[in-house]
């Protein structure tokens, strides 16, 4: 069960991984202050559930992930492609990167292979991060 956990453990840092470096890109495109303040926080929430992450792999005997994986290349691609549009674009993208990182802590949830301990962090700590980000993001494409 360990093994099994870890795998879907590295898979969650690869998200998070992938959502830092799609924050990254996506601040190049702003440059109001308190849109960038507001994406920076998000970008370091992100940042704290890598290290959570990461911290838990090994926590477990297991190896972290050091990068994104086919996700970040592929949020990398639409990223890119939201910043030709403008702001409302990457506001957009970064939506659904969060409702794409709630949908896979939502599986973790429910999968049986997935200790308690990392249910426990991920229902207190990573999920409700996404759920903040995805919620201040909507506030902000709608102000």
């Amino acid at each position: 069960m360990k093994e099994e956990c870890i795998d879907v453990c590295n898979g969650l840092l690869r998200s998070e991984i992938s959502a830092v470096e799609t924050y990254e890109k996506a601040l190049e495109k702003f440059d109001e202050v308190s849109e960038v303040t507001l994406l920076t926080e998000m970008r370091k929430s992100h940042q704290q559930s890598v290290q959570r992450l990461k911290a838990n792999v090994v926590s477990m005997g297991g190896t972290p992930s050091t990068d994104s994986g086919a996700w970040g290349a592929f949020a990398k691609t639409v990223q890119s492609a939201a910043g030709l549009f403008g702001e409302n674009a990457a506001i957009t993208a970064l939506i659904q990167g969060e409702e794409h990182g709630i949908n896979d802590y939502e599986s973790a949830l429910e999968n049986d292979d997935v200790m308690p301990e990392c249910k426990e962090m991920i229902r207190n700590e990573l999920l409700p991060r996404a759920q903040t980000n995805k919620r201040t993001l909507e506030s902000l494409r709608d102000s």
